[in-house]
């Protein structure tokens, strides 16, 4: 109830017109007894809980239920972008990962004969490597990375598929766009600045090409799988060094086994078609589709169903973002 301006008083100095109110109204009575008696504590044990939630979020700062919060807030404020915005950072992504792919034929090129076939797969696939750690560190969007991220906030009922659909699509698209200029710009600078024979191109392309439908689709259902796993491994590091070691060691492991990722993968294929090695569009079709289904399987399903099964039903059933 409202009380008439003339009989407001100043609530620090109550008179004893008001204590007597106070008493004959019991409910007035119990607040201020709330008020009077329990507020100093009241606040002093919500500060005291809100400090000890603190110290114990810090305490398990690289929890899988944190990763798991990190995780989902990262896929939202994705989910969450602008259209043209995803667009130009997979545009960028792509880029990014092209220069990794040209530095690794520079240095197949000058490895090849030098070096026997182990050392020189060794330092082709570090090579393969730093393109993921420019995209990494730079959080541009590439497909099998940031896009299973995307995966977690619909599994948790805070986005829906026709987001996730939309966030896929345009990402998808940038890659490739930005991948196949790559490639041609790459085919045809390398043998002119002298750095990288059209050989080089051909064997890299191969990398892809001699493997059936069957064995790309398994191949990229692993790589979903590891570039899922990086993700996740990303969002629980500390730091950048932490992030660039991890980002290294998976990819390097990607590299070294010759897995097709769906939009690396794509450049190799390019490269090669591009430089008249004999790689051909029904094959590069084949291509596209194959390591598009299975990376998705590899990260939607395996990494995001999985990883946040189990840490949801590790918590009982609760709701892992409420606490932070």
């Amino acid at each position: 109830m409202n009380t008439p301006p003339a009989d407001r008083r100043d609530e620090s100095a109550p008179t004893d017109e008001g204590k007597a109110n106070v008493k004959g109204n019991p409910d007035t009575s119990r607040n201020m007894d709330t008020n009077t008696d329990g507020g100093t504590g009241g606040n002093v044990e919500s500060e005291a809980a809100a400090g000890s939630i603190e110290a114990d979020a810090d305490a398990t700062s690289t929890s899988a239920e944190t990763i798991l919060a990190r995780t989902i807030e990262e896929g939202l404020a994705e989910l969450e972008r602008p259209s043209d915005g995803l667009f130009l950072s997979a545009l960028t992504a792509g880029f990014e990962l092209g220069t990794g792919l040209f530095f690794m034929a520079i240095v197949w090129t000058f490895t090849t004969g030098v070096y026997a076939e182990p050392t020189r797969e060794f330092v082709v696939a570090l090579a393969y490597a730093s393109g993921y750690v420019f995209v990494v560190l730079g959080r541009t969007e590439l497909f099998t990375e940031h896009t299973t991220l995307a995966v977690l906030p619909v599994l948790d009922g805070r986005a829906s598929f026709g987001e996730l659909g939309r966030l896929w699509g345009l990402v998808y698209l940038g890659n490739i766009v930005a991948t196949t200029v790559f490639a041609a710009v790459a085919v045809a600078l390398g043998p002119a600045l002298g750095v990288v024979k059209p050989a080089a191109f051909a064997g890299i392309a191969k990398l892809v090409t001699a493997h059936s439908p069957a064995v790309l689709f398994a191949g990229a259902v692993f790589v979903g799988w590891l570039m899922g796993l990086l993700a996740w491994l990303v969002e629980g590091a500390e730091n950048d060094g932490a992030r660039a070691f991890v980002v290294i060691l998976i990819t390097f492991g990607i590299g070294i086994a010759h897995l097709p990722h769906p939009i690396a993968g794509n450049l190799k294929a390019l490269m090669g078609l591009f430089a008249g090695t004999g790689v051909s569009l029904a094959f590069y079709g084949t291509f596209l589709v194959t390591t598009l289904c299975g990376s998705a399987v590899g990260g939607a399903v395996f990494v995001a169903l999985l990883k946040y099964g189990h840490v949801v039903r590790g918590q009982d059933d609760r709701d892992v973002t409420a606490r932070f």
